[in-house]
This record gives C-alpha cells, sequence and structure tokens, in this order.
C-alpha cells in the first residue's frame, strides 16, 4: 500500500433521538420507514442522514468528495453501534437497526489496513472524548480531526462541509 491514502470516518446519528423514532414506530409509514421494513431495507447512508439531517448530509459529501483510499479499503467509514466500521452502502433493516447498539466498534480492523503515513479523519464531535480517545488508542498519530470544527455546533459543522464539498475545498487536518 502506498502512503497518503485518507478515510474518513463519520459518528453515528442519534438512534435513539426523535427523529429515529420517526423510522422506528410501529405505525411508521414513510417510504424510508417502509423500505426498512422491506426485504430491501435501506442504506446506512440514507438512514443516518434522514435521523441526523444537515450534519450527517454534510459529512456523507465531504467525506465522498475527498476521501483518498488504498484500494481494499472504502475511502468513508461510518461508526455504526452493533456493526463497527461500515461503507455508507451497507444496507440495514428494520431489526438491524434496533440492534444498532449492541456490539462495539472495532477500529483496530481499519488501523491494520492501513500504512503509517495514510491519514484517518474523524468528521464528528471532537468536544468529547467519546470517539477520539479509543480512536486515538488505536489509530495514534494518524488520526486527524478538522481545525474548523473547533467550536462549531453540528448544524454549522454540517453546512460548512456541504459548503466545502461543493467548492471541492478541503478543510484544515489537526
Amino acid at each position: 500500500m502506498s502512503p497518503g491514502h485518507q478515510i474518513f470516518l463519520l459518528s453515528p446519528a442519534n438512534c435513539a433521538g426523535k427523529r429515529a423514532g420517526f423510522l422506528l414506530r410501529k405505525d411508521a409509514r414513510s417510504a424510508l420507514a417502509q423500505r426498512l421494513r422491506s426485504r430491501d431495507g435501506a442504506t446506512i447512508g440514507e438512514v443516518f442522514t434522514f435521523m441526523s439531517g444537515l450534519y450527517f448530509r454534510g459529512k456523507l459529501a465531504y467525506a465522498s468528495a475527498f476521501a483518498k483510499p488504498p484500494l481494499d479499503c472504502a475511502g468513508v467509514q461510518v461508526i455504526v453501534p452493533g456493526r463497527g466500521l461500515c461503507p455508507p452502502r451497507t444496507v440495514v433493516d428494520l431489526a438491524g437497526l434496533r440492534a444498532i447498539a449492541r456490539i462495539p466498534v472495532d477500529p483496530a480492523r481499519l488501523a491494520e489496513r492501513l500504512h503509517p503515513t495514510d491519514a484517518v479523519v474523524l468528521l464528528g464531535s471532537i468536544a468529547t472524548a467519546k470517539y477520539l480517545e479509543p480512536l486515538k488508542q488505536v489509530l495514534g498519530p494518524r488520526l486527524r480531526v478538522p481545525r474548523e470544527f473547533i467550536g462549531r455546533g453540528d448544524m454549522s459543522r454540517g453546512a460548512l462541509m456541504l459548503r466545502c464539498a461543493a467548492l471541492g475545498r478541503e478543510l484544515t487536518y489537526i
């Protein structure tokens, strides 16, 4: 594997929040809720975008625009409680969505595929140690975060990433 690859880790949407309830409740009738109940299911990207709105949509657009993955690894990985690290096109059904919080995420599998000079950029909350600390233990100095996230809320970060993706302007990673 050649050096210089860049993988993006997207923090998950809140699967216990109000918008998640719109998909999980028994009488849910939206097209997305119906697909979750079908054999086809829906992608993690679609489900988390619905649950998180602008913030996840921004993360997904930005990561898709700037990922430079190794050949054997998806450039965008979503932290999915219950499933580990998954590409956003991973399909989930209603039972899978309900089980999302049961299995811990294992970033060691991703770390094994990376060259020591490859960077992993976390697109998620940097104000808490919830994701930073466990990822830092496994990825060490390869873990980066956007400097522009400091002091911004979720909606502001989402809008910033959408603008940057549309303009082809990458953020500064620290």
